[in-house]
């Protein structure tokens, strides 16, 4: 696994078990209690039909508030502690949909989500005892937006279920793709 592979996993294992208080006192109030979680949801409606799609994926952390309700954290090592949370919105809001409305199980009520970032502050130690690396830990909220999800969902569908365009004269993959789409009619 390459390096920020294992970074990522020793920051993820590092949470597990520990109040937001300890993480970073911009969280909501909860408590980390699992690790990579996969999530596969029940099959999506578009327009009140049942598709034969399904969210998956695997989350990094997810904490539980006093509330009892959850919270996805998606965790990030950068460079420089800047917020990328709404380019992870529909990530996370994926997540929270096959945790609401999951295959199997019973679903769960989430409420918040957001991105843990570590960043490198400065290198501490020296060549005569071990180096560590001194990292901030930040917090970046993402709004709940169920709309948000259902309305990419029903999108992506519709286009992945609608008719293929007619291919162009000069497009090679075009051309593929309508001899590969012919050869799987004949079968």
């Amino acid at each position: 696994m390459p390096l920020v592979g294992d970074l990522a996993e020793m920051q993820e294992l590092s949470c597990v078990g520990k109040t937001s208080a300890e993480l970073n006192i911009n969280m909501p109030e909860g408590k980390v209690f699992k690790h990579a979680g996969w999530v596969v949801s029940k099959p999506i409606f578009v327009d009140g039909v049942e598709t034969p799609y399904a969210v998956r994926g695997k989350y990094d952390l997810l904490m539980e508030h006093p509330d009892g309700t959850f919270g996805i954290v998606d965790c990030k090592f950068q460079a420089n502690p800047s917020d990328k949370s709404k380019f992870y919105a529909v990530q996370l809001e994926a997540y929270a949909f096959a945790l609401e409305n999951p295959a199997k199980d019973a679903p769960i009520k989430v409420s918040t989500a957001g991105l843990l970032v570590w960043a490198p502050v400065k290198v501490r130690g020296n060549s005569a005892g071990n180096f560590g690396l001194e990292l901030s830990c930040n917090w970046f909220p993402t709004e709940r937006s169920p709309e948000l999800i259902a309305s990419r969902l029903s999108d992506f569908i519709k286009m992945i279920s609608g008719p293929v365009p007619e291919a162009k004269s000069n497009c090679d993959q075009c051309k593929y793709n309508e001899k590969r789409l012919e050869i799987l009619k004949e079968k």
